[in-house]
């Protein structure tokens, strides 16, 4: 009677010990897709529109400024008086230097009716050598007074003409450095001109990258209110120099293509990045490092299981890292709860988290 007890009981131990293992939960991960990166990304700056050529003016005489005649950011002409001195001193001038060529005049037609009166006694025999020299000497000094007094004229007109500045181009006016009753000297800088037919991109880079960019780099220009106003740029110019204070070279940028939008002055955010092989950003989280290898953990989209793939470190950031071999565009790399995975293991992707 025990044994009937027995063998039952036995059965039911050994049908228990046929059960399969439980397989491992499902567990939630949150991933990103692979996608190529060929670009090497080096910053964002931000810049200004510039003219590429601008002159700064200034009176070719001293006075005091009586007027300015047009604000800043004002289009002027060729020719255009953008502001006038007190001419008084210069016509002061003009006035006594038409006085000295008036009297050097009367006194070159006493010298010529002098000399030729010389002459004619001279030619009848009853004139001396030594005065007819001394006539034609007297004539010839005559004459260089007058044109030592028309000259003097004429640099006086001039230098009542430079009373009025003048624009010596079509251009636009970006600064002012004076005003009105201000007194000036010769050459101080009074305005300033930019030309508007030809503009470009001015930014400031640490010097450590503008001593360091690449054959090949690319500048991206796009207006920092409106990003769909943009066009590519190349390198014109770099300041041989840092500045001492910020330790940036100005970098000036020629526009391959220049928008309506792009007006002087206007903000412009600049990306400096340089062509690359393909590889592949991912998170830091991404990673496993066992055994002196890399590895991520790669969803299968079909069966959505998980499992290991050794990878190549191309170069690594604060929060990123960019692979260079190992996966493929598309793949569903884990970037969050892989610790807690093993290979074959079903996992539950949350879209929301995909980037």
């Amino acid at each position: 009677m025990n044994r009937l007890w027995i063998a039952p009981f036995a059965a039911l131990l050994l049908g228990c010990s046929e059960k399969k293992p439980p397989e491992p939960p499902v567990r939630p991960v949150l991933y990103v897709v692979a996608k190529p990166d060929l670009t090497q990304h080096l910053g964002r700056f931000a810049g200004n529109i510039e003219a590429r050529y601008e002159s700064t003016l200034g009176f070719r005489v001293p006075g005091r400024i009586v007027r300015r005649y047009y604000d800043v950011g004002a289009l002027v002409k060729e020719g255009d008086i953008l502001a006038s001195l007190d001419p008084t001193d210069q016509q002061n001038n003009v006035r006594a230097a038409q006085g000295d060529l008036d009297k050097s005049r009367a006194q070159l037609i006493n010298a010529q009716a002098n000399a030729r009166r010389q002459q004619e006694l001279f030619n009848q025999g009853v004139g001396a050598q030594a005065q007819l020299d001394t006539a034609q000497a007297d004539l010839k000094t005559a004459q260089a007074a007058v044109q030592q007094t028309s000259a003097a004229l004429n640099q006086a007109k001039d230098q009542l003409s430079y009373c009025n500045l003048r624009a010596d181009h079509d251009a636009v006016i970006t600064d002012w450095a004076v005003e009105a009753g201000q007194v000036v000297s010769v050459g101080e800088a009074v305005a300033t001109l930019a030309r508007p037919e030809i503009k470009e991109a001015v930014i400031d880079l640490p010097a450590p990258l503008a001593e360091a960019l690449p054959k090949d780099v690319v500048f991206f220009v796009a207006g920092q209110l409106d990003p769909n106003v943009n066009t590519k740029a190349h390198v014109r110019e770099i300041a041989p120099q840092a500045d001492s204070a910020t330790r940036t070279r100005r970098v000036r940028l020629t526009l391959d293509q220049t928008p309506p939008a792009f007006r002087l002055g206007s903000s412009i955010s600049v990306t400096v990045s340089s062509p690359i092989t393909q590889h592949f950003q991912v998170p830091q989280t991404a990673l496993q490092e066992t055994d002196g290898k890399t590895r991520v953990w790669v969803v299968d989209p079909q069966t959505l299981t998980a499992n290991t793939r050794e990878v190549t470190v191309w170069r690594r950031d604060a929060n990123t890292v960019l692979l260079s071999g190992g996966i493929s565009s598309g793949d569903t790399v884990v970037s969050a709860g892989a610790y807690s995975l093993k290979p074959g293991q079903k996992v539950r992707l949350d879209k929301e988290s995909s980037q």
